[in-house]
C-alpha cells in the first residue's frame, strides 16, 4: 500500500501536508485512538480519508449533515476514491450502488448519519462489510449541553465496543469541559492518543461594532464586498426574510435560510450556495454546520452569536481556503438581554447556566475588548498570542479612558432605584431628564440626579452597554429586564478596582475596505476564464463547483500558467483523476489566453526585455514548488517579471528590493544566471 505523502500526492495532488496533518494520519493509519481537535479549514477530511485508503477493509464515517456526507463523496469520486453515503436523502439508484461495492469489495469510505445507528440492523450491515475504522467527524456533537447536541451521538461509544475497531473523532470547536466529555462519551474515559493544532486562522480579519442602525451597517458592509460570497447570519427567521429582501433590492445576489422553511426549500439554497459564485446568504444558525464551500470570503452577524464557541465555529466558515476573508459582529444591549434571558430562563442546572453566563462573558469580553480581537480570542482556548495586525483594533486602536467614576455613577442610580429599571430611565436620571416617569417616582431628589450631564446620551448607553459586558450589570428577567448589580461591581463601586472604557465604542467600522483582490489585475481575466469553465464542468456533472477545482488551484493555474500537462500536474490540487479529466480543458483555456498574450508581456513584444521575460517565465515554472519540487507553490506576477527584465537588476541585493525576500530566496539565483547569460 503506497504510503500517505505518495497518497496525497497520487489521489489529491498535494505535495505537502498542512501543518499538524502528518501526525494525526500517521496515529489514525496505525489503529490509535485519536482525538484531533484542529481549525476549520485545517483539513480535518484528509485526515481520515487518507487513513482509509491506507488501512484494509472499510472506514465508516459518521456525519451530522446529509449535504456534508454527499459533497465529501462527490469529492471522493471526482479524485477516484470509492466512496458511498447511505442517508435519507438517497434514491433508490443511489442505495443500490452503495450496496453493490460494499458487496464487490470496491468500497473504502462508508458515510453515514448517526441517526441510522439507532436501528438494529445497521450493527448487523456493519459487522458483515467488514469495518477496520471508525471516524467521527464534528465529535462535539456528543456533548448534551452543546449547542448542536445530537442525541444520536452517543451511540457512537457503544458501536466502538461492538466492533472493536479504532476511533478517531475530529472537531473545530471543543472547549477543555467539551474534550472531556468527548473522551467519556467515546473512548470510555481512556484518554485516545489527542492532537491540539491551535486555534488561530490568521488569514481571517475580526471586527466587532456596536449597533448603530444596524440595517445600513450590514447593508454597507455587503456593498463594499460586493461578488463575494458570503454569509449573514440573524438572531430571528423573519430578520433573515426581510434583510435578505433588502439586499436583492440592492442588486445583490441573495437568498434567506431558516429551520421553518420547507426541506426542498432549504436543499435549494444549500445547492445553490454551493454552485453559484457570489451568493449571499441570510441565515440563521440553521445554516453552516458542516459548509463545506472554501470560497466564503466574509461572514457577518447582524446580532450576537449565543457564544464564544458559536462565534467561533460561525466565523470559521469563511476563508477555508487560506485566502484573505473578513468578519463583522454587530451587538448591543438588547442583544446582551437575550442572550442572558435564554440562559436564565432554559432548563438546564444551575452549574450549566453559570458555565453558559461564563462563555458569553468570554464573548462579551471580546467584543469589548480594548487590544487585539485574535490575542483575546485565543486566549480563551488557551493560546497565548501576540498582536495580530489583522482585526479592527489592531487597524485603529481604541480611544479609551477611565472610566470608573462613570460607572461608580451609574450603579449609584441603578441601588438608589432599588434595582428596578433599565438603562434608559436610569440615562435620564443621570443626565437630569426630568421625564415624567422620573418625577412621578420622586427619582429627579435622588442624590445621582444629574451628575452624569458630562457625558451625553450616546455616551450613557455605550457606558451601560460596556458595564452589561463585563458582566457588571445584568438585566433581571423577574424585573422585565432591569439592571442589576453583580458582585463583579462591588470593587469598582467601593474605588478598590479601576476600568477602563472605550470612547470610541460607537464609531461604526463596517465600511472598511475589502480585502485586496486574490490575483492581479493583469492574471484577473484568466481567472474569470477559468472560473467560467469550472462552473460548466461543475453543472455538466451536478456537483459543487469547487469540487471540480479548489478557488486557491484555479488562482495558481492564472499566477503561473501552465502550457503542458507535466506542468498542469505540478498545480497544488491538481491529482491523477483530476488531471486525466480536467486537464485538457483548462490547458485549453490557459494556453488560448497565452496565445493572445499576457499584457504586460505585449508591451515588451519586440524588445530583449520580452525574451528574458519569457526566459524567466520558464524558469518560474520549474522552481514554482522549490528545487525538489515539494515546496509550497510561489510565483511572481507578470508585473514583478516585466520589471525585472527591463531593470536587469546586476546582484541579489538589487533583485530582493523588486521581488521581496520570499521571491528573491526562491528564484534569485536562477532569474541572475538568466540575466547575466543574457549580457
Amino acid at each position: 500500500m503506497p504510503g500517505a505523502t505518495t497518497l496525497l500526492r497520487d489521489i489529491f495532488g498535494f505535495d505537502a501536508f498542512r501543518p499538524g496533518q502528518e501526525d494525526i494520519v500517521d496515529a489514525v493509519a496505525q489503529g490509535e485512538n485519536v482525538l484531533a481537535i484542529m481549525p476549520t479549514g485545517g483539513g480535518k477530511s484528509l485526515c481520515f480519508q487518507l487513513p482509509a485508503l491506507m488501512r484494509e477493509g472499510v472506514t465508516v464515517v459518521i456525519s451530522p449533515l446529509i449535504a456534508l456526507m454527499r459533497d465529501q463523496v462527490r469529492a471522493l469520486r471526482e479524485v477516484g476514491v470509492e466512496a458511498g453515503a447511505l442517508t435519507s436523502g438517497n434514491t433508490e439508484e443511489e442505495t443500490s450502488a452503495v450496496w453493490d461495492a460494499l458487496d464487490k469489495g470496491r468500497l473504502k469510505l462508508l458515510y453515514i448519519a448517526p441517526e441510522r445507528l439507532a436501528a438494529g440492523s445497521s450493527m448487523t450491515m456493519l459487522r458483515r462489510i467488514g469495518v477496520s475504522l471508525i471516524a467521527v467527524d464534528e465529535a462535539h456533537c456528543v456533548s448534551q449541553w452543546g449547542h448542536d447536541f445530537r442525541p444520536d451521538y452517543l451511540r457512537i461509544g457503544e458501536l466502538r465496543r461492538a466492533l472493536g475497531v479504532p476511533l478517531a473523532a475530529f472537531t473545530a470547536t471543543a472547549d477543555a469541559e467539551t474534550r472531556a466529555e468527548i473522551v467519556e462519551k467515546l473512548f470510555d474515559g481512556q484518554p485516545p492518543q489527542t492532537f491540539l493544532r491551535g486555534f488561530d486562522r490568521p488569514n481571517i480579519h475580526l471586527a466587532f461594532s456596536p449597533k448603530d442602525s444596524p440595517r445600513r451597517q450590514i447593508m454597507d458592509f455587503a456593498a463594499a464586498r460586493k461578488g463575494q460570497s458570503g454569509i449573514i447570519y440573524c438572531g430571528t427567521r423573519a430578520r433573515t426574510e426581510s434583510l435578505s429582501r433588502a439586499l436583492c433590492e440592492s442588486g445583490h445576489n441573495a437568498c434567506h435560510y431558516h429551520g421553518g422553511m420547507d426541506p426542498e426549500g432549504r436543499r435549494e439554497v444549500e445547492t445553490r450556495f454551493n454552485t453559484e459564485d457570489g451568493l449571499i446568504v441570510v441565515a440563521t444558525v440553521a445554516f453552516g454546520m458542516g459548509v463545506d464551500k472554501p470560497d466564503i470570503r466574509w461572514v457577518a452577524h447582524a446580532d450576537l452569536p449565543k457564544s464564544i464557541e458559536a462565534y467561533y465555529q460561525e466565523i470559521g466558515r469563511a476563508g477555508r481556503d487560506g485566502a484573505p476573508a473578513e468578519t463583522l459582529t454587530l451587538f448591543g444591549p438588547d442583544d446582551i438581554r437575550l442572550r442572558r434571558s435564554q440562559i436564565d430562563e432554559g432548563l438546564a442546572p444551575p452549574e450549566r447556566r453559570m458555565a453558559d453566563h461564563g462563555r458569553l462573558n468570554a464573548l462579551l469580553g471580546l467584543a469589548e475588548a480594548l487590544e487585539c480581537r485574535r490575542a483575546n480570542l485565543l486566549r480563551y482556548f488557551g493560546e497565548e498570542a501576540t498582536a495580530c495586525g489583522n482585526c479592527d483594533l489592531c487597524d485603529t486602536p481604541p480611544e479609551t479612558f477611565d472610566g470608573t467614576e462613570a460607572v461608580r455613577k451609574a450603579l449609584s442610580a441603578i441601588l438608589r432605584t432599588d434595582e428596578r429599571f433599565g438603562a434608559g430611565h436610569l440615562i435620564d436620571i443621570l443626565t437630569g431628564n426630568a421625564t415624567d416617569k422620573v418625577r412621578q417616582r420622586g427619582h429627579d431628589q435622588l442624590p445621582t440626579f444629574g451628575v452624569g450631564r458630562d457625558i451625553d446620551r450616546r455616551g450613557w448607553q455605550g457606558v451601560f452597554r460596556q458595564m452589561m459586558g463585563h458582566d457588571l450589570v445584568r438585566p433581571d428577567p423577574e424585573r422585565h429586564g432591569a439592571l442589576r448589580m453583580t458582585e463583579a461591581a462591588r470593587p469598582i463601586l467601593r474605588d478598590e478596582q479601576p476600568i477602563t472604557l472605550r470612547r470610541d465604542t460607537l464609531v461604526s467600522k463596517s465600511n472598511r475596505p475589502a480585502v485586496r483582490a486574490l490575483v492581479s489585475d493583469e492574471d484577473a481575466p484568466l481567472l474569470s476564464a477559468l472560473k467560467a469553465k469550472r462552473r460548466a464542468l461543475a453543472e455538466a456533472v451536478k456537483v459543487p463547483a469547487y469540487v471540480v477545482f479548489a478557488d486557491r488551484t484555479l488562482i495558481e493555474m492564472a499566477e503561473t500558467r501552465p502550457v503542458t500537462l507535466d506542468q498542469m500536474a505540478r498545480i497544488s490540487g491538481v491529482g491523477a483523476k483530476k488531471l486525466e479529466r480536467y486537464g485538457d480543458a483548462f490547458l485549453s483555456i490557459i494556453n488560448g489566453e497565452a496565445e493572445a498574450l499576457h499584457p504586460k508581456r505585449r508591451k515588451l513584444a519586440g524588445r530583449a526585455a520580452g525574451s528574458l521575460y519569457d526566459q524567466l517565465l520558464e524558469v518560474q515554472a520549474d522552481l514554482a514548488r522549490g528545487e525538489g519540487g515539494i515546496d509550497k507553490p510561489l510565483s511572481c506576477s507578470a508585473s514583478l517579471l516585466a520589471r525585472v527584465a527591463s531593470s536587469r537588476p546586476r546582484d541579489l541585493g538589487e533583485l530582493t528590493r523588486i521581488l521581496g525576500e520570499r521571491r528573491a530566496e526562491r528564484f534569485g539565483p536562477a532569474f541572475l544566471d538568466v540575466l547575466h547569460t543574457a549580457d
